[in-house]
């Protein structure tokens, strides 16, 4: 039983009672809120663009059949998920209402099970198209703090909750999270939210910058401080006083800077270098770390004293192969934005693909998730789970296989820079088997990033 199936309305239109009441009793026990109808029209009657769920129809009916109930849902909202009904001799048909814009298709008899799953997957996909749209209406007076961070996941839900509060106390802040999770975002947020809202967001670096410069950025500098300081430089600090301080990596600060950060936070007053007069700040600190800074300062590896002063407020991330029911609105949200960008139209996922996206690693966490929706709405990779015969039917099942098998073959040589022995060892197969795979594929001789190369292990 689907906890997201909860009081989800599915219309039901058939002149045959039998079959609706069949429907009805199989979708009530999967918790769906059943509605059927003998008649398209009154179907219609119940429809429009806000409405949350899918239309099942059948394809034959003596007053408005399933082509016309098509057409009359899709001139209400284009968008609502059509599933048309059919018989065995009608396929042909069943296809061309999907190519006339139908989700999908079953035939009768309706196994319970593949018309329960074709629901689901209506189902979620409309769920999409609302929240899309919900974002979009959000004001942008305002800072929508569900439009930054995305997700309906309750570990989204509680990370936002969280950044409410922490951001309405205006207290130092340490926000935890893996590389591409948002950290930055979340300082933004808690910035954006604030009583600071009104003064500068300033952002630092801190494992991008060379040693000899870490001071001159966070406290500026006089002319003639030091050999090429011809002139005078204003800090971070001094930047973001009335604002947020962001320092992101914080952890790779060195124990001598943290001495000086900590002084300057705690007195709120700062010197530049080679100057003698202490210019008075306003900041908040909002820093963001990989690594647990608490057991960094037991190890002697930060101070403990400035992580008390900083870490006045924790937030952790959660990171994506942890809530990968997000995948697929983070996706849709970040191939609308980028097709909008772009100018290019909004390509619609096959049907497979936020099941292969939801089994990956995401060692990239979101950002990599933004990387694969844009290279995908640009088609720069395709859409390996969309290959038909070139008339617009679905994929079979062996040409699935092999887009699948080409693309765990690709991300193998990309892995490994195009290593021949390294990618058999990654895949666990031997080296002549996967030879003889890349060559079916035409990727005998790609390499790292699908650059031509000529194979090095021999």
């Amino acid at each position: 039983m689907s906890e997201g199936a909860r009081g989800v309305p599915v219309i039901l239109v058939d002149d045959d009672a039998e079959i609706r009441d069949a429907w009805a009793e199989t979708l009530a026990l999967e918790r769906y809120e059943p509605l059927a109808f003998a008649d398209g029209r009154q179907a219609l009657r119940v429809l429009d663009t806000r409405w949350p769920g899918v239309v099942v129809a059948d394809l034959r009916m003596p007053e408005m059949d399933g082509m016309a109930v098509l057409k009359a849902v899709r001139g209400i909202d284009p968008d609502i998920p059509v599933i048309i009904v059919t018989g065995h001799g009608d396929i042909p048909l069943a296809v061309d209402a999907v190519r006339a814009g139908a989700y999908d298709f079953i035939e009768k008899p309706a196994d319970p099970q593949a018309f329960l799953a074709a629901i689901a997957r209506a189902v979620q996909l409309r769920s999409l198209v609302l929240e899309n749209r919900r974002l979009l209406r959000k004001s942008q007076d305002g800072y929508a703090l569900e439009k930054h961070l995305v997700g309906n996941s309750e570990a989204m839900r509680r990370l936002r909750q969280k950044i409410a509060a922490v951001a309405a106390a205006d207290v130092n802040t340490v926000v935890y999270g893996e590389t591409g999770s948002g950290k930055e975002l979340v300082a933004r947020a808690l910035h954006n939210m604030g009583p600071r809202r009104a003064g500068p967001f300033v952002a630092l670096n801190c494992g991008a910058l060379p040693d000899t410069l870490v001071a001159s950025e966070l406290f500026g500098h006089e002319a003639g401080a030091f050999t090429g300081a011809d002139r005078r430089r204003i800090g971070r600090l001094e930047q973001a006083s009335g604002g947020t301080l962001f320092l992101d990596e914080v952890e790779s600060m060195e124990l001598s800077h943290q001495t000086q950060l900590l002084r300057a936070l705690q007195a709120q007053v700062i010197e530049r270098l080679g100057g003698k007069t202490e210019i008075p700040i306003d900041v908040r600190v909002v820093a963001a770390s990989k690594v647990e800074l608490e057991e960094a300062a037991t190890r002697k590896l930060f101070r403990a004293d400035l992580y008390y002063r900083i870490a006045v407020a924790t937030i952790s991330i959660p990171p994506l192969r942890e809530r990968t029911g997000d995948i697929p609105l983070l996706f849709m949200h970040h191939a609308a934005r980028i097709a909008a960008r772009s100018k290019v139209e909004v390509r619609e996922p096959g049907p497979a693909l936020f099941s292969e996206l939801a089994g990956r690693p995401w060692n990239g966490n979101v950002r990599e998730l933004v990387n694969f929706a844009e290279r995908f709405t640009l088609g720069i990779d395709g859409d390996p789970f969309e290959e038909g015969d070139g008339d617009g039917e679905r994929a079979t099942l062996p040409a699935q296989l092999d887009a699948f098998e080409r693309r765990l073959l690709d991300e193998a040589l990309r892995r490994t820079n195009g290593h021949m022995q390294q990618a058999a060892d990654l895949l666990g197969v031997p080296r002549k088997k996967l030879y003889l795979r890349l060559r079916k594929h035409g990727l005998e001789r790609r390499g790292y990033l699908g650059e031509e190369r000529v194979d090095s292990d021999t």
